[in-house]
């Protein structure tokens, strides 16, 4: 009787859990948000966000807070001689948090950490060829995307990203793009939309662009968006959010149904800040 007891008793309070966390998690999140933000950290992002002074004032605000609770849940892990400091914190910090601006947000739920080198990384993959071989693949990265709580980004390439702001190539807006997209399980270039989209829009829209960047590709025709966004419809949504961001004017002018999708999924208009 008594072994029934105990495992009813804690069936409850796991279960009490599960129902109380996330009130337990909003409710803190809030009292950090309540902080007053430090000035240092303003300095920082003023001094390495360039873009943040043109931002209208309430989503400078809402910026703020979202970094005060991105720092709090984020581990961040300096590699190859990297000492993690309040200087890479905030400006990584305030890049993703960009993407998470006016709408309701769990803060990239799956992410648990982000890896930080000094410069680009050197990453192996082990992969086979269509006949069955095994073979490593190397490659040089300055920043990559994991489904399974990890971010890796170039400490060099980070701020080369964030302090040439209009230039439409930001590593960490390319990276966190991708988190984005893994929220539903995996990386395909159609995140979890809001209610007032569609997926059958999107779809067209994107699908129509990526085969246009494809084509620019191949024959080298001048675009907006960087080559590599023609790899695959999960680079592309990257590529599309890097553009959208850094430069909305040029997007909104040349490709405006791709840009009103960005828009109406990221909630924010960038060409008129």
């Amino acid at each position: 009787m008594l072994p029934i007891l105990f495992l009813v008793l804690l069936a409850s309070v796991i279960i009490g859990w599960i129902v109380f966390q996330p009130t337990w998690r909003d409710y803190q999140r809030k009292k950090i948000a309540s902080i007053p933000f430090s000035r240092d950290w303003r300095k920082i992002i003023q001094r390495r966000m360039p873009y943040f002074r043109s931002m209208p004032a309430d989503l400078q605000l809402q910026l703020k807070r979202h970094i005060q609770i991105f720092l709090t849940e984020k581990k961040f892990i300096g590699l190859q001689g990297i000492e993690i400091n309040d200087e890479i914190r905030v400006t990584i910090a305030a890049q993703a948090c960009l993407l998470l601006l006016n709408r309701k947000t769990n803060y990239y739920p799956k992410l648990k950490s982000i890896l930080v080198y000094p410069r680009a990384f050197v990453t192996k993959h082990d992969t086979s060829h269509a006949n069955g071989v095994k073979f490593t693949q190397h490659a040089i990265l300055s920043g990559e995307s994991w489904g399974y709580g990890k971010i890796v980004l170039s400490w060099h390439d980070t701020l080369e990203g964030a302090q040439v702001p209009h230039d439409g190539r930001n590593v960490v807006i390319h990276e966190f793009a991708h988190q984005l997209d893994q929220e539903d399980g995996s990386a395909n270039g159609a995140p979890i939309l809001g209610k007032h989209q569609s997926y059958e829009n999107w779809s067209q829209v994107f699908s129509k662009q990526f085969m246009l960047l494809q084509h620019q590709a191949e024959i080298g025709a001048k675009s907006i968006f960087d080559y590599y966004g023609a790899t695959n419809p999960a680079e592309f949504f990257a590529v599309a959010s890097e553009v959208f961001f850094e430069q909305a004017q040029a997007f909104k002018q040349d490709y405006p149904e791709l840009y009103e999708q960005l828009r109406l999924y990221y909630r924010v208009d960038p060409a008129i800040w």
